[in-house]
């Protein structure tokens, strides 16, 4: 029986008793694999942990949890002959969403069990990468402001996220940028920068979604500035997948970008993470440089494009 590292990350809150380990074991045990659980704790370093596995000479190493954590694992994998299983086991799952994998474990295993595999393109910004989006401006300010409401207000982190989102959004703020695209420098004051790991859907109910992660180039969409009101009503036509949101923003496609500011350093969200970062910031596409096992259906999609 193959034994298959899996590093999952811990769960938080009402979930933090959810015995996720015995469940991936039994779920890969059914495919005849031995699943060799590793739940890494808060205060556990992943990328020691991953390099650990690697120097094993694994040839596939999965991983559970929320998008933070499978970007955290994919930062090793990046350009190497280890395959990537995706466990999604996070609140969002956007990153296995956006590749079709199911977010039950069992259904999951059963894609990693197939061993159906594409190779995917990734962002990165500076020195961090993402598998889904970067951005500057409102979101950064509503996660930053989301943790200072946990803190102050003691409460739980979806409160905390209303309260911030309504507050940011109720006092918009905008910022100057020059964005450099295609060696042309583009003054805005906008509200919000946002770059995504190949386009993203921005229409209807499927606003946010990707139809694909290999084209080989990064989105760029520039909010228009909003008032108060405009900004309201762009988050409610959002939520609930209202119209198109094509003249909100100005939108471009390039391999890379950047952008800088009056400020030394700003705040940079990178698939839900903030870290300050010195400007200018430049993002690039890292084309297809992380191998990962996906449904039968999107390996065929993935072996139709490249025919």
């Amino acid at each position: 029986m193959p034994v298959i590292p899996v590093i999952v990350n811990a769960r938080s809150g009402p979930d933090a008793n959810k015995d996720d380990a015995g469940d991936i074991k039994a779920a890969f045990h059914e495919h005849g694999m031995d699943a060799h659980v590793t739940v890494m704790q808060p205060d556990n370093d992943i990328a020691r942990t991953v390099d650990a596995v690697l120097a094993g000479g694994a040839g596939l190493l999965v991983a559970g949890g929320g998008d933070g954590t499978i970007n955290a694992v994919a930062a090793r994998l990046l350009d190497k002959d280890t395959t990537y299983g995706v466990l999604p086991l996070g609140t969002l799952n956007h990153f296995a969403r956006d590749l079709g994998i199911p977010f039950d474990i069992a259904e999951a295993a059963t894609v990693i069990a197939a061993d159906q595999t594409i190779t995917v393109d990734v962002g990165e910004v500076n020195d961090r990468i993402f598998l889904n989006n970067s951005s500057i401006g409102l979101y950064p300010r509503i996660v930053a402001e989301r943790e200072h409401a946990q803190k102050r207000l003691g409460i739980g982190k979806w409160p905390a996220l209303i309260h911030a989102t309504w507050n940011a959004l109720r006092h918009p703020s905008s910022f100057n940028a020059v964005v450099c695209v295609d060696g042309k420098e583009l003054h805005r004051r906008t509200p919000f920068i946002f770059v995504g790991n190949n386009a993203y859907v921005m229409e209807g109910f499927g606003i946010g979604k990707r139809e694909r992660l290999d084209a080989g180039l990064l989105s760029l969409y520039v909010l228009r500035p909003k008032t108060a009101f405009g900004l309201l009503s762009l988050g409610f036509r959002a939520l609930f997948g209202i119209g198109s949101h094509v003249d909100d923003f100005e939108s471009f496609e390039a391999t890379d970008f950047r952008v800088d500011s009056e400020r030394a350093s700003i705040m940079v969200a990178t698939d839900g993470e903030v870290n300050a970062m010195s400007t200018p910031v430049q993002f690039r596409i890292r084309a297809r440089s992380l191998r990962v096992l996906v449904p039968v259906q999107a390996q065929a999609q993935d072996a139709g494009r490249q025919a």
